[in-house]
């Protein structure tokens, strides 16, 4: 099969042989990676990756037929600045992929594809991470793949940073499409790919930055020279093909609008939003698309309702001869929308247009990525680059080249203060402005490259990065903020749900938040939807403490921080998104519940509450085979490490406490005793709730609740004192790996709020105690471990009886293995983890 051939085939469920590649597309597929991919809009940029992609890791029709090339990773990491441009990507590659048969669920043996954009499936559902050894497409936004890739996930488990950093930086292929509207993102891709070309990984990674008004300076930073980057262009060959010359050379007349943003106060805008609708229907054709694109979620909304208004006020006008129907469709695109709402709006989008037309109000959510084009385009004074992809949505395939018909660009010009301008800065709108006074088309051809200068934005120094390796938050509670790194201060977001809860969500089981429940917002937005709130409205989930806690006007409101928001205190409509003045209750979205009903707390362990009981000796010999399966496939550098740490995991689970709690959750779940020995799972009844898992121990006749117990740090205890507190590498990449298997010990150990201090004086941390003993465990093997006593001296700083302290172990093993590495290997125990459990279910 010829490369040609796989690319149509992409396409045939679509579009049956009306596609096929260009030039440009065809030797990315066939060539080594460039760095950098620059041409114009409109020219197939995600399939030309996706598909090249796909070919070099081997991936025919049906099947993949080739060995993969050993410079293509093996996880396609595709990273857009907007969270509505995700499921469109996400849409488009699933169809190429059913059209080429290749697509499947992770554990099949194809290529599967999995979207991040906050929300419990992105752990629960979207079970990517557990399949490091297979091929698969992971699309989302930069705020949750990027505070990913810096060990500080957004709108997850805490729990579970460690492993989708593993993945996210070893073997991963990072695609950065419209860097135009990265922001701070765009220098912190780069400093990342700079980080894994020095650190050690355990597979190839690589980064492509992908834009039509890319400027390879951005790219250059302290740690990444962008000199050396390879770049890929158009040839001049190329630009004169017929069908890439009606798209580079589409007619679209540039002309000035009369309107002027002189304000953004309420009654300003309102009033700009109806000379803007009337000027829009003074030109809008029948049968055809126009695009209204405002720099601002707000007066989106304000266009959108004035438009809604005037399209009822003429159907009143002709004595109900015109139904609204009978008007131009209307659709609202901005990112402030929950996932059915926005879904709802989108699919409007790629529907046959109506024979009145349509017309698309959108923000910069539609400036890239988003497949769209339209006969007339309105749209404000924005940066350069920007304006460049939002002409690009203007007879974007040259369908309206034939004279004396073309497109048509009225840009709107926006007064030189610093709130009109926003989010802007004024001096870029200026540039852009003296560019626009001299052009009188808007087709690719005729416009100026992007040439402004470097934006400044923070820039993450390595030293900083590896510090954010360590996911413990701090004596106060608080972890480093990654927020100026993954996008600008003015568009941070944090994320928001409603839900009818009663006065307090601890009086009933809440889970975590459905991806359709969410909503984007920004900080500003949320504080000034909190201070208007009534007391017990908002509140927020401590992993810690296990409960929900309120959110008063007095918090702080973090960027990636969930808060959840009591549906009858209003915030949102279903037509116009996120709107903090509307008061009306939000309707709740019906989702599905997930088996964990309160989102993880620190002491939990569902993996250890499933439906069918399994013994330690079991569980142990079971994720060890695992272990060793995933090594020999991934050919793992350091196998013995990782094989042992799954063999000592849960040893830890032998401790009193966690036999007690299991008996306790097995007695409650299924109504009879668990039986004798030593377990590592309880049973319950399918569908039976979790309840709170109590950690209790008999001590001096008396039962004493052990809190915040981990039994990872038990099983990492008594493994060193096996190995008798040496202090060599092995030893400690061994005890580093069984503490880390949950992500609840890692990098520092010391006691946590909450946990009971023991009468005596003696050290305690995370619900073990010094001098607690585990009885002897047998392996399948045969081999056993004698009772051992368990110590904590090692959690003092310096030297001490167990040899050098916890802290600088584990520093050591950074240095030595560095963060992705040491981070893979973390993972894979995890993941043996998992398999075996799943497996020892129904």
């Amino acid at each position: 099969m010829t490369y040609d051939e796989f690319f149509k085939r992409a396409f045939r469920k679509s579009s049956g042989d009306k596609f096929r590649a260009f030039d440009y597309q065809r030797r990315l597929a066939e060539r080594p990676w460039p760095d950098l991919l620059h041409v114009p809009t409109g020219m197939g940029k995600t399939a030309a990756v996706v598909l090249a992609w796909l070919w070099k890791r081997g991936w025919r029709d049906g099947a993949r037929e080739i060995a993969p090339d050993s410079e293509t990773p093996r996880r396609l990491v595709y990273c857009l600045p907007m969270r509505v441009l995700v499921g469109q990507t996400a849409d488009n590659v699933v169809g190429w992929l059913r059209s080429l048969s290749i697509d499947g669920e992770p554990g099949t043996g194809k290529v599967s594809v999995h979207t991040l954009m906050g929300g419990s499936e992105d752990v629960r559902e979207a079970i990517w991470a557990e399949y490091p050894d297979e091929d698969m497409i992971i699309v989302g936004t930069q705020d949750m793949l990027l505070s990913r890739a810096l060990m500080r996930g957004y709108g997850m488990s805490r729990y579970q940073w460690p492993v989708h950093f593993a993945w996210l930086h070893n073997d991963a292929f990072w695609v950065f499409d419209e860097v135009q509207l990265m922001g701070p993102g765009l220098p912190t891709s780069a400093q990342l790919e700079a980080f894994r070309r020095k650190f050690a990984l355990t597979a190839n990674s690589r980064s492509l930055w992908a834009s039509a008004t890319l400027n390879r300076d951005w790219l250059d930073t302290v740690d990444l020279d962008a000199k050396g980057l390879v770049a890929l262009h158009l040839s001049k060959k190329e630009e004169r093909a017929p069908d890439i010359r009606a798209r580079r050379e589409a007619r679209k007349q540039l002309k000035r609008s009369r309107l002027v943003l002189d304000s953004v106060s309420e009654k300003k805008v309102s009033a700009y939003a109806r000379a803007l609708v009337e000027d829009v229907r003074m030109v809008h054709r029948p049968g055809t698309s126009t695009l209204i694109i405002v720099n601002t979620v707000e007066r989106a909304q304000a266009v959108s309702r004035a438009l809604m208004a005037g399209l009822r006020s003429v159907t009143g006008k002709k004595a109900r001869s015109v139904a609204l129907e009978e008007s131009p469709e209307v659709v609202l695109v901005h990112s402030r929308f929950r996932g059915p709402d926005r879904r709802a709006q989108e699919a409007k989008l790629t529907s046959p247009i109506p024979p009145q037309g349509r017309i698309v109000i959108a923000t910069q959510a539609i400036e890239a990525g988003v497949d769209l084009t339209s006969r007339t385009l309105f749209t404000e004074l924005a940066p350069w680059s920007s304006l460049v992809q939002r002409f690009g949505r203007c007879n974007r395939y040259g369908e309206w080249n034939k004279k004396p018909d073309s497109g048509e660009i009225f840009w709107i010009d926006i007064a030189d203060e610093r709130e009109t301008a926003a989010p802007y800065e004024v001096s870029v709108l200026v540039a852009a402005r003296k560019k626009l006074r001299r052009l009188r088309s808007g087709s690719p051809a005729d416009l100026p490259l992007t040439v402004e200068e470097v934006p400044l934005h923070p820039v993450i120094r390595c030293k900083d990065f590896l510090d954010l390796f360590n996911t413990d938050p701090d004596l106060s509670g608080f972890d480093v903020d990654v927020a100026p790194y993954v996008r600008d201060a003015d568009e941070a977001d944090a994320l928001l749900f409603w839900r009818d809860f009663g006065k307090d969500p601890n009086d009933s089981l809440q889970s975590a938040p459905h991806r359709d429940e969410l909503c984007r917002a920004g900080l500003g937005v949320v504080k000034t939807l909190v201070d208007r709130l009534e007391p017990g409205q908002a509140w927020r989930w401590d992993p810690l403490m296990r409960r929900w806690r309120h959110h008063t006007r007095g918090d702080t409101v973090r960027p990636g921080m969930t808060l959840m928001i009591a549906a009858d205190a209003g915030g949102y409509r279903t037509d116009l998104g996120l709107c903090i003045s509307e008061k009306d209750p939000v309707p709740s979205i019906s989702v599905r519940q997930q088996l964990a009903e309160n989102p993880e707390a620190y002491d939990d362990d569902p993996r250890s509450l499933l439906e069918r009981a399994v013994s330690l000796t079991v569980h142990l010999g079971d994720v060890e085979e695992e272990a060793d399966k995933l090594c020999r496939k991934l050919s793992v550098s350091h196998p013995k490490a990782v094989i042992c740490a799954a063999r000592w995991h849960d040893v830890g689970k032998a401790h009193d406490a966690f036999q007690a709690m299991l008996q306790l959750a097995h007695r409650q779940g299924t109504g009879e005793p668990l039986g004798e020995g030593l377990w590592a799972k309880a049973g319950r009844k399918p569908g039976g709730k979790l309840g709170r898992p109590r950690y209790m121990v008999e001590m001096n006749n008396d039962r004493v609740e052990r809190r915040r117990f981990r039994h990872e740090l038990a099983s990492a205890l008594a493994w060193l004192a096996w190995r008798n507190h040496a202090d060599d590498e092995l030893t400690n990449l061994v005890a580093y790996l069984i503490a880390a298997h949950h992500g609840k010990v890692r990098l520092s150990l010391r006691a946590l709020p909450g946990e009971e201090e023991p009468p005596d004086g003696r050290l305690f941390a995370r619900g073990i105690w010094d001098g607690d003993v585990l009885p002897q465990l047998l392996f399948t093997d045969g081999e056993s471990t004698p009772e051992t006593t368990l110590r904590l001296d090692l959690m003092q700083l310096g030297q001490g009886p167990q040899g050098p302290s916890w802290t600088t172990r584990a520093q050591r093993l950074l240095e030595s293995f560095g963060p992705f590495q040491l981070a893979s290997y973390e993972a894979l125990v995890r993941i043996a983890d998992w398999r075996a459990s799943r497996k020892e279910q129904p």
